[in-house]
């Protein structure tokens, strides 16, 4: 069987690599779609501070609080009304993410009653707001982020005035951080710079590691400034804050268009303009334009993968509390260098054979790729530690001799079963359609498997005509 595997993988790469140029544009989009994770994200959209004033249109949908109101199955970005429902359609289509608008009339708040209340929700997405917070809902935002939340700060332009109350989005989120009654020394480790920038596009820093630039929605490479700012960063103050992304000519702790940081447990972004987010369609009268999809920039990735992140900083609880857990790799021979070792496997599965190359080290998992009618699997059990987030991490390279560009016929399925094998999760699902040359890391989100032991559970599954392979490699389960 082994054998009739490795000859037919010589002869079919260069049908894998034609295959790839008629599919290359749809796989980028399907391999940078995370999982449906077992207790999705919760994201509050901020639309209670003026963020649909003059031409603005910083919403998902018209539907609020609740955006599947107006669709509950998008599979457009128009069937959401807004301009940012590209953004919110993205996240829906994945299923790890439950997502609501905070209303025009409401406040921010948190631990309190109301289903809108921060205490609900993972990350707060504030997209340019207009209108001054409140003392106590500046305190709300600060103890939601110290207790483990994610916050979006989405500036725009000194001057953006769209109310014409006498504020901007430059002046609000400066206030909040230098004047609430949680942390006004700089908790942010950031100020907002009172520019106004006409053009550019900024360019990512090269930090292969960063979980924002290099996400499971896709490689940040630039993004976009039509009339925005920047940051000044001051780790002296904050030492976790970080300048991703730079307007041109600029870097270290000025000129940063986008950063992160921490605050107590939880996790904050700043973006340095409203642009990159709009997708150019919303309501009736405004005039939008299409940051979105910028073919200068990759700013869909950039806020999909910053969403990601932000909601990821307080586990399966959420910014409800913090949590206590010990940073660690929990998979036994991840690599699979020490042969079959810790894995239940077909046999023939774990090879150090020459028919495909190792992502690193000599020994991989090759998972079909016969030809005929079968099936293999690859599986290994593990605990995960009560109070910690959990990522799932593996290398994946796909290499067909099928010709469809359209038809699935060979799978590999990737899950989460209980100690009885009952599937809890199908993480994805992968097939002859994403065949590439070379590995693609694949990243999901496994939290809300925590206090649980679970078995990880790989299955190819191979018609009976043309062969394909799925070869994994340095796989990794990082909890913290």
């Amino acid at each position: 069987m082994l054998g009739s595997r490795r000859a037919r993988r010589r002869c079919t790469t260069a049908l894998a690599g034609l295959g790839l140029l008629f599919t290359g544009a749809a796989l980028q989009l399907g391999s940078g779609t995370p999982a449906h994770a077992a207790t999705p994200h919760r994201i509050l959209f901020d639309n209670a501070h003026a963020e649909t004033a003059g031409n603005a249109d910083w919403i998902v949908s018209t539907s609020q609080p609740d955006p599947l109101g107006q669709d509950s199955s998008p599979s457009a970005e128009t069937d959401w009304t807004g301009a940012l429902s590209s953004w919110g359609v993205a996240l829906q289509k994945t299923g790890n993410y439950s997502l609501k608008t905070l209303p025009s009339g409401s406040n921010l708040s948190y631990g309190g009653t109301s289903a809108t209340d921060l205490s609900n929700f993972d990350t707060l997405v504030l997209p340019e707001p207009n209108t001054l917070f409140t003392s106590a809902e500046k305190t709300a935002i600060m103890n939601f982020v110290k207790n483990g939340g994610g916050l979006f700060m989405i500036s725009d332009h000194t001057g953006a005035d769209r109310n014409n109350d006498g504020y901007d989005a430059v002046e609000i989120f400066n206030d909040l951080m230098t004047n609430n009654s949680v942390d006004s020394t700089d908790p942010f480790g950031f100020s907002i710079d009172s520019l106004s920038i006409s053009s550019d596009h900024p360019s990512a820093i090269s930090d292969s590691t960063n979980p924002v630039l290099h996400g499971p929605f896709g490689t940040v490479t630039k993004s976009l400034i039509a009339s925005g700012t920047t940051a000044t960063l001051k780790p002296a103050d904050n030492s976790g804050v970080k300048g991703l992304l730079y307007r041109t000519g600029y870097s270290g702790n000025t000129g940063a268009f986008f950063a992160t940081s921490t605050f107590g447990s939880g996790r904050v972004a700043f973006w340095g303009d409203s642009s990159p987010i709009d997708d150019g369609t919303g309501q009736s009268g405004n005039t939008l334009y299409d940051g979105w999809n910028d073919t200068g920039a990759t700013n869909a990735a950039l806020a999909l993968n910053a969403t990601e992140w932000l909601a990821g900083a307080g586990g399966s609880s959420g910014g409800g509390g913090s949590t206590s857990c010990t940073a660690a790799q929990l998979l036994g021979n991840s690599g699979f260098e020490s042969g079959s070792s810790t894995w239940s496997a077909t046999s023939g599965v774990i090879t150090d054979s020459t028919g495909e190359p190792a992502r690193s080290g000599s020994y991989y998992a090759w998972l079909d790729g016969n030809g005929t009618a079968a099936t293999d699997t690859l599986a290994q059990s593990v605990t995960i530690p009560s109070g910690c987030s959990a990522r799932l991490s593996f290398y994946l390279h796909v290499d067909t001799a099928e010709t469809s560009t359209s038809t699935a016929y060979d799978t590999l399925k990737v899950q989460v079963l209980n100690g009885s094998g009952t599937v809890l999760g199908t993480l994805a699902t992968y097939s002859n359609l994403n065949a590439a040359s070379g590995y693609t890391q694949r990243s999901f989100d496994l939290s809300g498997y925590a206090g649980q032991t679970v078995t990880l559970k790989f299955t190819g599954t191979e018609g009976s005509k043309y062969q394909t392979s799925f070869v994994v490699d340095d796989t990794a389960l990082d909890v913290s």
